[in-house]
């Protein structure tokens, strides 16, 4: 039966695993086998193997071939359970120069097994056989690692070989080595032309949905009550398929009392309710996600999501609502970890691989628990461990078998590779298995899994957060739009361009960009990407009732109309969020504005502090 063949499956794939493992410990093997593998040289030793894949007259020998294999397997078993110290300091079995030739090595070699076969074939996907399989599997790998902590040079993973015009007009023409590189080995395209094709994705997706243009009938009308965000929005759209919450959802909100609040959406509002669910849902304390341990605190599904009746149908709705957001380019601090950003990627892996490298982002405390038992000396067996996992849930104590019968199961010097590999297996994915599905689920309806795939980690946390690494306010100042009698050259501007140039730290200038955006980072694009544009307006201090959203203001702001009043040293600087505006008083003192300013971005003032 069906059912036998997988269970066999299974049990070889654990058999070879176990194999692998134990020769990967062996460091004088592996030693060996990369001085072989080295002395073929990016050269010579490259091109033999080339033309032996591409099926010309110089052949190399089936036992070569082996070997390479081989080496690849082994190493795809010993890096990932290599901790930091292993890698970076004691740099034992390989050097980080090693893991940089290693790696220059598999990816020249993928690479032109890929560009080149366009010579013999129009799918580049046959060539290679088991060779290109086990050297894609370790070249993602140790990009992978390298994502996460960099040891390679700067554009180590570009190919110089590769043309971009060349490249996007193959594209363009869906020529099988373009599309066959986009797939296996995106990195080595630069990571802006990759954004660039991503958001073009997005761009002919919406096209061909007939939603691209302002006038287009929008999908979905909601009303939403501000005290129950998550349930409103949750009871209108979640019967809603991805390619219908791709197109325009028009959001109403009501107060308290049931009477519909003032205000136009122009798109606006839907981006305040989108980012008022998403912040209400990744709360910690909805317990639908969880914060890591340890110092850099991340999002991940809690394993106790279940204490909702309907966790995972909201998981499903959650994950449709960050997809909305990165579909409409709106940024949103949610910083995921790793392990989770690696799951949403969809990133495919060896059998074999258990993502034990990834579990420092999510529990360093077991990571450095199962490190011990790697290195430890003496007989494991003394530790008195068995195959399976206790779990405090709700006051009362759970164990779950890591394999059949886990529990009667003893780890010894022998097994326990084994045992690390399926503990870590179980932390990261067994115990959140239906929390992430359905997460991912949601997310993939609206954002397809073969746009993410050109992404590492760390970018596709970016894509949804923005840039971390740079703040240019200059950038931001060009694409400023002013209204209500402001203009570049007013005083009021220069002062406030000017405190914000020289007097706020990089810290203060991502609140700054938080409390008018809703997001402490910049696009990735740059500000010409931001929707709605940033805008400041001038605030009268007659306007003290004005919270800058009704009809009138506006049309007020727009054309520059403004009631006569005086300035206020009073008032605080306000802000729209879901219009990107910074509704600025015009104060008599640059010292004032700079006072103010400070307090209204660090107390996250709205109109109810102005």
């Amino acid at each position: 039966t069906f059912e036998i063949r997988f269970l066999h499956l299974v049990f070889l794939i654990q058999i070879i695993c176990n194999f692998l493992s134990s020769l990967s410990l062996q460091e004088e093997v592996l030693v060996r086998l990369w001085k072989f593998v080295y002395s073929l040289g990016p050269g010579a030793g490259l091109k033999s193997i080339l033309n032996y894949i591409m099926g010309n007259s110089v052949t190399l020998p089936a036992p070569l071939s082996s070997l390479l294999v081989l080496f690849f397997e082994c190493s795809l078993q010993l890096l990932p359970i290599l901790d930091d110290s292993e890698l970076y300091e004691k740099q034992k079995p390989f050097s980080l120069d090693d893991l940089v030739k290693l790696s220059a090595f598999l990816n020249s070699m993928v690479f032109k097994m890929i560009w080149l076969s366009s010579a013999t074939t129009s799918n580049p996907e046959i060539l290679g056989g088991d060779v290109k399989k086990a050297a894609l599997q370790l070249l993602l790998l140790i990009h992978d690692r390298d994502c996460r902590k960099q040891f390679t040079p700067n554009n180590h993973w570009l190919v110089k070989e590769l043309k971009v015009s060349q490249f996007h007009f193959e594209l363009m023409e869906k020529v099988p080595r373009a599309l066959a590189v986009l797939k296996d080995i995106p990195h080595v395209i630069p990571h802006m032309e990759r954004m660039k094709i991503f958001y073009n994705w997005i761009s002919e997706d919406k096209k061909s949905l007939g939603i691209d243009k302002e006038c287009s009938h929008p999908s979905a009308l909601i009303s939403i009550n501000r005290s129950h965000l998550l349930e409103n929005g949750y009871e209108q759209l979640c019967r809603y398929t991805g390619t219908q919450l791709k197109g325009i959802i028009r959001v109403k909100f009501v107060n308290e009392h049931g009477l519909d609040e003032v205000g136009i959406d122009q798109d606006g509002v839907f981006k305040e309710f989108l980012e008022d669910v998403i912040t209400e849902a990744f709360n910690p304390e909805l317990n639908l996600f969880k914060m890591t341990c340890g110092e850099e605190q991340r999002l991940y599904p809690s394993p106790t999501s279940f204490l909702h009746e309907n966790h995972l149908q909201l998981f499903e709705f959650v994950g449709k609502m960050l997809g909305k957001a990165l579909y409409e380019g709106i940024l949103v601090d949610v910083p995921f970890a790793s392990f989770f950003l690696n799951y949403m990627l969809q990133h495919k892996h060896s059998p074999m691989y258990s993502s034990i490298d990834e579990l420092p982002s999510l529990d360093p405390e077991m990571y450095k628990n199962l490190n011990f038992i790697k290195t430890y000396n003496g007989d494991v067996s003394d530790l008195e461990l068995v195959f399976a996992f206790d779990e405090d849930v709700l006051g009362q104590m759970v164990t779950h078998d890591l394999k059949p019968g886990g529990r009667f199961v003893s780890v010894t010097n022998s097994n326990k590779m084994t045992y690390i590999h399926l503990m870590a297996r179980y932390r990261l994915h067994t115990q959140i298995k239906q929390q992430s599905a359905a997460f991912v689920q949601g997310f993939l309806s609206i954002i397809s899994p073969e746009w993410l795939r050109i992404f590492s980690a760390p970018q596709l946390q970016r894509l949804i957060s923005g840039d971390t690494e740079n703040f240019d306010l200059a950038d931001l100042k060009n694409y400023t739009r002013y209204y209500g009698g402001y203009h570049a050259s007013h005083q009021t501007i220069v002062w406030l361009w000017d405190i914000l140039s020289n007097d706020f730290t990089l810290q203060e200038k991502k609140l700054f960009l938080k409390f008018v955006t809703s997001c402490s980072n910049p696009p990735l694009l740059g500000f010409k990407h931001l929707e709605p544009p940033f805008s400041i307006r001038f605030v009268d201090s007659s306007d003290e009732d004005d919270n800058g959203d009704t009809p009138t203001s506006i049309v007020r702001g727009l054309f520059s109309l403004r009631k006569r009043g005086t300035t206020s040293s009073a008032r605080l600087p306000t802000s729209s969020t879901c219009f990107n505006l910074l509704k600025l008083p015009c104060y008599k003192k640059k010292s004032i504005l700079k006072e103010k300013l400070k307090y209204a971005i660090k107390s996250g003032a709205g109109f109810e502090l102005s």
